[in-house]
């Protein structure tokens, strides 16, 4: 039976062969011509098949990826909005779309950030007058002109006003609401798309941040500060905790909550604020980049939050500041003051400054190149025709290092222990081979939350999810693309700074003060 069955299965088969051998040699090859043909498309098919349904397939994981900002887990499903508690008050997010951010693979060849970050405009300033100056007289006077009227009539109506500590004009553009109101449209420039924002911003960071970028603006003013550069505030609807009334009762400058507006060059700004969260320092004052309608000239500019507490004896007297010399911080570093709350002897030449501060503000002003503050001289690297210390005396100075004083050293009046990291210029257009090393001197210890981030090689993607919360600043960058040469600085002097961590042996401990 098994038999007869196999041959009826291979004697049709036999005949075929047979028959395919008997014919010509033509028609043979249009045979296996044909049947190699009709092979290739069904290979085809089957490819083309498979390549779409694994399509389909990506396509949903990447939807259900990108539902939120930092990844969280939803149906495929669009959610419906999300309502949550920020310090006490209800908060909705700003946007329905979400735009997930990935990350690029290294590039080969070092960004040319040079005309992105150093625009002419700060060649054109001179020397001898500050920037902020000229730039708050122009803005205020271009102001005047626009509301038709002269300081006279501004006089007489009680528009203009002044402060019994520092003089300062202000401009209520309140009745001008539909001409200079800035919430013309009700989607705010802070994009939080998530349930809440990244982990190192707090409830009153994202507030902050809210309210510089989105507050409507009902007054102007140009306060003069003696010889210290004007500022420029704008100021919004009364706001202020009880806390700092008492600050703002004494300065009686900004009755509400307000902004100070910087100059458009320095960008700087914004850029140190996330980076300061990110490394989890929290020394700076929460700043975001704006377009004013009142400012004709179209460009963002850096508003930095007000702080009252900084100026304890009003605005002539300035800002709570420490006054040191290279020498006395060096010297204080060696003492470790105030290390693990012990105070120090009266004749120790100590300063009112935790130990740890130093090391903070080092490690910041390294990676952002902020000489001002511990080396406005330019001691510790060359600097070029444009740059202020290049003034008559200033290198000079460099001969007797330790007679040389040191500028910005900020802190609040209710708490002397800790600096407030001010007036945050930083250089990103500095080549390696000409960084100021000297701002690392006399540092044996580094936060290890800071260094750790540097260390975790995620400096990268935490910046990338920081920086995109602010609209317009990164738009103002150029987008991806100019946030990633920025980010490209820092890395690279991040590894300078771990290889002298690890060439000077530098202790790295937790500074929890």
């Amino acid at each position: 039976m098994g038999k007869s069955r196999f041959h009826c299965l291979f004697f049709p088969l036999v005949r075929l062969t047979s028959s395919f051998r008997r014919c010509p040699l033509s028609k043979r090859s249009l045979i296996i011509a044909g049947i190699c043909v009709v092979y290739l498309v069904f290979v085809a098919s089957q490819v083309g098949h498979s390549k779409q349904h694994r399509g389909r397939r990506t396509g949903k994981d990447r939807y259900r990826q990108t539902h939120g900002l930092y990844n969280l887990e939803t149906n495929d499903a669009l959610p419906d909005p999300i309502v949550w508690q920020t310090a006490g008050s209800v908060v909705v997010p700003t946007r329905s779309n979400v735009v997930y951010i990935t990350l690029k693979s290294k590039r080969r060849k070092p960004a040319n950030i040079r005309g992105t970050i150093r625009p002419k405009l700060r060649r054109k300033v001179r020397k001898n007058l500050p920037a902020n100056s000229v730039f708050t007289h122009n803005k205020l006077g271009t102001l005047e002109q626009d509301t038709g009227q002269n300081k006279h009539n501004f006089w007489r109506n009680g528009s203009w006003k002044k402060s019994r500590d520092g003089n300062y004009k202000a401009l209520d553009i309140t009745e001008k609401s539909h001409k200079y109101g800035e919430t013309e449209s009700h989607l705010s420039s802070i994009r939080i798309y998530s349930q809440r924002a990244p982990p190192w911003f707090s409830a009153q960071d994202v507030k902050a941040m809210r309210f510089l970028a989105d507050a409507k603006v009902l007054r102007i003013r140009e306060v003069s500060r003696g010889d210290s550069p004007s500022l420029l505030l704008f100021e919004s609807e009364s706001d202020v905790s009880p806390a700092d009334q008492r600050h703002t009762q004494r300065n009686n400058v900004c009755e509400g909550q307000c902004g100070i507006i910087n100059n458009p060059v320095d960008t700087a700004e914004v850029f140190a604020f996330h980076l300061d969260r990110v490394l989890g320092l929290n020394r700076t004052l929460p700043a975001v980049s704006r377009k004013f309608s009142f400012l004709h000239d179209g460009q963002p500019h850096p508003v930095v939050s007000w702080d009252a507490s900084l100026y304890p004896e009003g605005l002539a007297a300035g800002f709570s500041t420490l006054r040191l010399t290279w020498g006395e911080y060096q010297s204080s570093l060696k003492q470790r003051c105030w290390h693990k709350n012990i105070s120090p002897k009266p004749d120790s030449g100590c300063s009112s400054i935790h130990h740890y501060e130093w090391s903070k503000l080092a490690l910041f002003d390294f990676l952002l190149q902020i000489h001002s503050r511990l080396d406005q001289s330019c001691c510790g690297f060359r600097p070029r025709r444009e740059d202020v210390c290049v003034g008559p005396g200033h290198r000079a100075e460099c001969g007797d290092q330790d007679r040389i004083q040191l500028a910005n050293i900020v802190h609040r009046d209710h708490d002397p222990r800790h600096l407030v990291f001010n007036n945050n210029k930083g250089f990103f257009d500095r080549n390696e081979d000409n960084l100021d090393f000297r701002l690392l001197e006399g540092i044996k210890e580094l936060p290890e939350e800071a260094v750790s981030v540097l260390k975790s090689r995620r400096l990268r993607e935490k910046l990338l999810q920081s920086l995109f919360l602010d609209q317009t600043y990164w738009e103002s960058q150029g987008g991806r693309q100019g946030i990633d040469k920025l980010i490209d600085v820092i890395e690279r002097r991040a590894k300078f700074l771990l290889t002298y961590i690890n060439a000077h042996g530098i202790k790295v401990i937790t500074m929890n003060v």
